[in-house]
């Protein structure tokens, strides 16, 4: 396999999520707005979580399906990929999610200064840190879920993309009225640029790669393989 087919596939895992996830909530707003009863905040949640879903099974064996920087500096940080290769994995996520994020513009020209393209808001209320809180904490279980399911060598790697969407899809839908649910960078970042509304946009960078990089940590210190055998002996 040609090294730089992992970082398409990176490219167009991401591309499925954003044209996917942020498309629902696009669709929703064009379905409420015509007077239609729309998807709602669980059917945007299991359009993200499916896809996830989706994508874990297309492309998990060419890249690792991370299509989420987060996930990325958390194996970077982890030592489990070189430096370069993270950077050309954000590189091809953030490139995905732009694009995807760039057809959502052409096919919904109504939701740019709407719901901003399916981009994540802070809640009504809701101070930035208390959405940097949430965002890091479904993002450690989101993430904590992939080394569990994808990574440990002792789990049953047939059901690994069914737990990861599901940890995402929960995680969206809990987090949705606090911090809009990204637990991605990339998810943000694509409808964010092409709708050019950026505001507060540190919150889903901050709080999915501290939750990632916690959930790592976490991981290779208590919960993995080597770290078992250690407290055996």
């Amino acid at each position: 396999m040609k090294p730089n087919n992992k970082y398409v596939a990176e490219f167009l895992g991401t591309f499925m999520l954003v044209f996917i996830g942020a498309g629902a909530i696009c669709a929703d707003y064009y379905l409420t707005n015509s007077g239609g009863q729309g998807i709602g905040i669980l059917g945007v949640s299991a359009a993200f979580g499916f896809v996830v879903i989706a994508a874990v099974y297309a492309i998990s064996y060419i890249s690792g399906a991370h299509i989420n920087p987060a996930v990325t500096i958390s194996f970077w940080v982890g030592k489990r990929m070189e430096a370069n290769t993270a950077v050309f994995y954000i590189i091809s996520q953030l490139l995905g999610a732009v694009v995807a994020a760039f057809f959502l513009k052409v096919l919904f020209p109504d939701a740019i200064s709407t719901v901003f393209l399916g981009t994540c808001v802070v809640g009504d209320g809701v101070s930035s840190g208390s959405a940097i809180f949430m965002e890091a904490v479904v993002s450690f279980i989101f993430v904590l879920t992939i080394y569990a399911t994808a990574v440990d060598r002792r789990s049953s790697k047939g059901i690994a993309g069914i737990a990861i969407g599901l940890a995402f899809l929960f995680g969206v839908l809990v987090a949705n009225p606090i911090s809009g649910g990204a637990l991605n960078p990339a998810r943000v970042f694509g409808p964010a640029i092409a709708s050019g509304h950026l505001d507060n946009h540190v919150v889903w960078w901050f709080g999915p790669i501290l939750g990632g990089i916690v959930a790592g940590v976490v991981y290779d210190k208590l919960l993995s393989e080597k770290a078992t055998k250690k407290r055996r002996k």
